[in-house]
């Protein structure tokens, strides 16, 4: 007799992840061993030319694991699958230190993780700070705390234990917001550096992870901040999309999930589009024309705008919609306004039919 269903579903979500790495790794070290070394570049060309050495043959994937349901369910599932396959296993843990005893829930963590002969497993204690509230700041450090951990080992993927109920909730806060196609996107299934960071569980809910540990007997950790009402995404969770779902029949967080993918593609097309357009607009010396802003449809021309305060050197996560809505008047609304300021000490300014974005 084959497993539970909730523990197959997981474990085909992390095999597909693992398969991709896997192919991935394969292409890569590849090109590695046909790509000659810089300090041959200059050999003739009728002579033998050295090339690399070959990455390792075994790729590592870690799995950042709190200790919750999910992502006890896939470091479990990273466990079984990583046997089969030509696949290192590891976890991390990270402490925030933002409950008492939290080291302590981060050792025992890494007692589990070692227990399912995962190698390596490290906890990691940050330091959390305050800038763009507790959830942000944590979100933050987690993620710094996460880039060095695969730096530190060498890892080829990272993966994460967000759930299709996480990925509804990400695109309401998205919509509370008042954001654009891209914050309605939610959470991609592969993200950071070189695709970095893996969400195997996109496609499945909360329930099966955390039944998938409980036919397993795995022990888990229910964070208090998940219920705790100060934190908005725990508001969210065990108050608004119960509310939802009780006004607008079950099937909510489904329908969210599938408008983050459809959403995602056509922030994709219309990044692609703004990014050929941002040629066209330029003149010889590489500086924005106005007219030929104007002419793009608006959501294409925002997106060039975005891209030319972050080039100048405006932060991604303080540039809000509000900025580019600001920036864009001076095309669609030029009455001899004054510069725009934008986060990072960055100015965008008309002149002589030209727009100018620069330090300020």
């Amino acid at each position: 007799m084959g497993p539970h269903p909730a523990v197959a579903a997981i474990r085909l979500a992390v095999r597909r992840v693992l398969h991709d790495v896997l192919t991935e790794h394969t292409r890569s070290a590849e090109h590695t061993r046909r790509t000659p070394h810089p300090e041959f570049a200059e050999a003739g060309a009728g002579r033998q030319r050295a090339a690399l050495p070959e990455r390792p043959g075994t790729p590592l994937v870690l799995v950042a694991c709190s200790g919750g349901a999910d992502s006890m369910a896939l470091a479990s599932a990273l466990a079984f699958e990583a046997r089969k396959l030509d696949v290192r296993a590891g976890g991390i843990t990270v402490d925030h230190g933002l409950q008492d005893g939290s080291d302590d829930r981060a050792a025992e963590v890494v007692d589990r993780l070692t227990d399912m002969r995962l190698d390596p497993v490290e906890a990691v204690a940050v330091q959390v700070g305050h800038e763009g509230g507790p959830e942000a700041a944590a979100r933050d450090a987690r993620y710094a705390a996460l880039d060095a951990a695969a730096e530190r080992h060498g890892a080829a993927a990272v993966l994460l234990g967000h759930t299709r109920d996480d990925q509804a909730e990400t695109v309401l806060l998205g919509l509370a917001r008042g954001s654009g196609i891209r914050s309605l996107s939610g959470m991609a299934a592969a993200s950071g550096p070189a695709g970095r960071y893996r969400r195997p569980f996109l496609q499945l809910d909360r329930q099966t992870a955390r039944k998938a540990c409980l036919v397993q007997s795995l022990p888990v950790w229910d964070d208090p901040h998940n219920i705790d009402p100060a934190y908005t995404r725990s508001r969210l969770r065990h108050e608004g999309l119960p509310a939802l779902e009780k006004a607008l029949g079950k099937g909510v967080v489904e329908a969210l999930a599938r408008t983050a993918q459809l959403s995602r593609d056509d922030a994709d097309a219309l990044d692609t589009w703004a990014a050929e357009a941002d040629r066209t607009v330029r003149d010889d010396a590489g500086r924005l024309e106005c007219a030929k802003l104007y002419a793009l449809p608006p959501a294409v021309r925002r997106r060039v705008l975005r891209r030319a305060a972050m080039e100048a050197g405006s932060p991604a996560g303080s540039l809000f919609a509000r900025h580019i809505e600001e920036v864009d008047r001076l095309i669609t609304g030029w009455r001899g306004q004054r510069a725009i300021n934008l986060p990072g000490r960055v100015e965008a300014m008309r002149q002589g039919g030209r727009l100018v974005i620069r330090q300020s």
